[in-house]
């Protein structure tokens, strides 16, 4: 009979390499650069259908919610490292924050190359999020319901409006800072790119996370909800729930397409029209409110499908091959960003901006595929990949064996 736990185990870094793989398509037809680009700067992107049906596939089926996939299984990693040491009668919460410590030095470094790093916000909000693991969990759905429905949102914009908390650099397209940091990426040296992300560049994060967009209550929001699922053994017993997963899938589809219409709605009647969106007013926020639901039941809807197929046994041997790259997760996620940006920006080949989106979006499956082959060489030979072992060393402050011994097989 197959153990349970590894059974788990195995699902949950399939999904996560399947997450990662949708990270880096949405990088690459961002082209990088974490912001809003000058409207014109993009024009090359746009020169037919099929990268306007990128475009759109990219908006409606990717764009926010592989992050929001990423951060769910961040979130239930942080319950099972917890829960493996609560078991065994240890302290892990002074390890653990030491981790995230260690972490957050990671995606300092990540940081410098691509501001729109997540690491260094999972490190933050983790330390946040280490006494809510003894909190019941109906607490935890309040609070992640309040999270989802937008209430920081509505009360940041209800303090402070639409200015921004820490910087002076808008989101708008055409504003001098957004020209300007394009200019760097697109002309600059790497040391000029690391000199901007290393300054503006946190306190831009600092905006889009807390400001009015609320990325990070959202991935706290999912790490809330990562730590639900570890608590209910979601993915332990996932086998036994096909008739509720398939129920979920469908809810999930339904709402997707309901937040949807009711996001594009409000859109245009908080615009009045104009194609500019100023985010100033409360429909703006409802809107915003409205496109985090939409995005949050597709996340829904990309989970149940994912083990719907995986309880078969071809979805199973397929999906399979995501989780050795998931397994890597850390590694290869650092490693496609200075791959992205050394193809896109200045300091390397410089085609920022120049590339049409089927292009960026063939180039970003090119990536995904060679790191999968790549990961799957790696296990057969390497217990951790490069940045997993050095983050398990330096948290333990032990030197882990590296080499898979074959011998001993």
């Amino acid at each position: 009979m197959r153990d349970a736990s590894n059974v788990r185990i195995h699902v949950v870094d399939a999904l996560r390499g399947f997450s990662l793989a949708g990270i880096v398509l949405v990088h690459m037809v961002e082209n990088y650069i974490g912001g809003p680009a000058p409207a014109q700067a993009m024009e090359a992107a746009n020169q037919g259908i099929l990268d306007q049906i990128v475009n759109g596939f990219v908006f409606l089926f990717i764009r926010g919610k592989f992050f929001a996939l990423f951060s769910f299984l961040f979130g239930l990693s942080f319950f099972i490292q917890m829960d493996k040491a609560a078991q065994k009668g240890e302290q892990f919460a002074g390890r653990l924050f030491w981790r995230l410590v260690l972490l957050l030095g990671i995606g300092y470094v990540h940081h410098l190359f691509y501001r729109g790093d997540i690491l260094t916000i999972y490190a933050i909000l983790g330390m946040v999020l280490i006494p809510f693991y003894k909190i019941d969990v109906k607490w935890l759905a309040v609070f992640v319901s309040l999270i989802f429905l937008g209430v920081f949102r509505y009360i940041i914009f209800g303090i402070f409006g639409s200015d921004n908390l820490f910087s002076d650099m808008t989101f708008d397209p055409e504003s001098e800072g957004v020209i300007n940091y394009f200019n760097i990426l697109k002309n600059g040296s790497i040391l000029e790119v690391f000199r901007s992300n290393a300054t503006e560049g946190h306190l831009m994060k600092l905006d889009f996370q807390l400001g009015t967009f609320s990325r990070g209550y959202l991935t706290f929001g999912f790490f809330l909800l990562g730590l639900i699922a570890g608590r209910t053994q979601f993915f332990l017993r996932f086998r036994e729930w096909k008739k509720k997963i398939r129920n979920g899938l469908i809810s999930s589809s339904i709402l997707f397409i309901v937040f949807t219409i009711g996001m594009g709605f409000m859109f245009m009647q908080a615009s009045g029209g104009e194609p500019a969106f100023k985010f100033d007013n409360w429909l703006f926020m409802v809107a915003l409110t409205l496109m985090d639901l939409s995005n949050i039941f597709m996340t829904f809807f990309i989970i149940f499908a994912f083990l719907l197929i995986y309880l078969k046994v071809k979805g199973e041997r397929f999906l399979s091959r995501f989780a050795p790259y998931g397994k890597l997760a850390l590694t290869n996620y650092v490693a496609q960003s200075v791959v992205g940006t050394f193809i896109l920006y200045g300091w390397g080949l410089g085609y920022l901006g120049e590339l049409r989106n089927m292009h960026t979006f063939l180039l970003a499956v090119v990536i995904i595929a060679v790191q999968m082959l790549i990961s799957t060489w790696w296990l057969r030979n390497f217990k951790y990949g490069p940045l997993e072992w050095l983050w398990r060393s330096l948290t333990y402050f032990k030197v882990f064996p590296m080499k898979v011994d074959h011998k001993g097989e």
